[in-house]
């Protein structure tokens, strides 16, 4: 029989026992129901932008004649001489065809001919005149005859006149026979060979065009035209003739072409159609590097946006035909923001709306488009990340730029 003692300790064992079982599996509980703490995403964040950023323009471009001009013969025949080939050079006044002159030279003579009879009919006729005058003086002839005889003269000289002009036509026709070159320039491969028939005014004996300086053409948009108009404006503001804009070209090999250009002309109305505006930038060729019909890269630089605030692209994302970034808030958490973009600059995109100056994008470390992710940031430079405004030119530096 167990004695009461030990019931009693017995029981309060079991109490005990159970009491340490119900609170372990109350404490296993309790921690299940605690939320789990969300690891921190390292990231890289970089500021936005704020300064006067400096655009570079590029079109593609082709070279074109600055003039050029269609020879032609002023008279009609075979060509029986040449005296340059395609291709060459050539000086303003130098002869370059000779038309057959043999029918031309026959007109002169007709021509001579022709004045030489009617000038002495013209003295004969005054002669008569003299004569008739005096008869009328003594009553001899009627004032008819003497008015008759002064016609004559008067019909005679006229017909003198005549044909010192049609003298004067066959001489410049012989002249004529002789082309020359309206300009200086370059000839293109187009001549004719010696024999072809030329048709006055219609033939194209050759081609010129003046290869130094040269036209580069390009296309710009309403938007661009408009930015090089208000450039120009400023600077004209700013006492300045013409802006100091750079313009230079890049030819098909990579190789930069040694000279600078200008603006030279704009046309005067956009493209039904394509919605540019054409326009022409001159440049000295004085090797003749540049041929017309070439194509080339045309890049204009010293434009600026005011007052821009840039995004650099890596820290772009896009959802459903919009374009995100991430934010690194002060709170060290993330914040999608939707944002509109203008001109792509090097690196960055110029941000219309959604940024403010102050803010930090994520750059490196998180693509997924999610608020309120704990974020463990490292905050980083245009020079650390390698951004520039032109991926040809050395790494932008931030702060200097933004001193400018």
């Amino acid at each position: 029989m167990m004695s009461p003692l030990k019931n009693f300790f017995g029981v309060l064992g079991f109490v005990c026992a159970t009491g340490i079982l119900f609170t372990g599996c109350g404490d296993e509980e309790a921690q299940s129901e605690q939320p789990q703490q969300e690891m921190a995403t390292r990231v890289k964040a970089i500021k936005v932008l704020s300064t006067d950023a400096p655009l570079t323009m590029s079109y593609s471009g082709q070279v074109v004649d600055r003039d050029e001009v269609k020879v032609q013969s002023k008279v009609s025949g075979n060509v029986t001489e040449k005296y340059v080939k395609g291709g060459q050079n050539v000086t303003e006044g130098q002869p370059l065809f000779k038309i057959d002159s043999r029918q031309y030279e026959s007109a002169v003579l007709q021509a001579q001919a022709n004045l030489a009879k009617s000038m002495t009919t013209l003295a004969k006729e005054k002669v008569d005149l003299q004569r008739d005058e005096e008869l009328w003086a003594s009553q001899a002839i009627s004032e008819q005859s003497l008015d008759n005889q002064r016609a004559a003269v008067k019909a005679q000289e006229s017909e003198v006149t005549a044909n010192e002009a049609l003298l004067q036509k066959a001489k410049d026709d012989l002249a004529d026979t002789m082309v020359y070159a309206p300009m200086s320039g370059r000839l293109g491969i187009d001549d004719v060979p010696v024999g072809t028939y030329s048709t006055a005014g219609n033939t194209a004996l050759a081609t010129i065009g003046i290869v130094d300086p040269v036209y580069v053409q390009f296309a710009v948009s309403e938007q661009e035209y408009l930015r090089l108009s208000h450039g120009a404006q400023e600077a004209q503001a700013r006492g300045q003739s013409e802006p100091d804009w750079k313009i230079t070209l890049t030819l098909a090999d990579g190789s930069s072409y040694p000279y600078q250009g200008r603006f030279a002309e704009f046309d005067r109305t956009l493209g039904n159609e394509t919605g540019t505006l054409t326009v022409r930038t001159i440049f000295q060729n004085p090797q003749g590097l540049l041929v017309p019909g070439m194509y080339t890269r045309v890049e204009i630089d010293g434009l600026k946006i005011r007052n821009s605030l840039l995004v650099p692209e890596r820290a772009l994302q896009q959802l459903l035909g919009e374009t995100m970034v991430i934010v690194a808030q002060s709170d060290n958490k993330s914040a999608v923001r939707k944002i509109s973009l203008g001109d792509k600059i090097g690196s960055y995109y110029v941000v219309k709306e959604g940024l403010k100056a102050d803010d930090w994008v994520v750059v490196e470390g998180l693509t997924n488009l999610r608020d309120g992710m704990p974020l463990e940031v490292t905050q980083v430079t245009a020079k650390d990340m390698g951004f520039s405004f032109n991926p040809s030119d050395k790494v932008f530096d931030v702060e200097k730029n933004a001193a400018n």
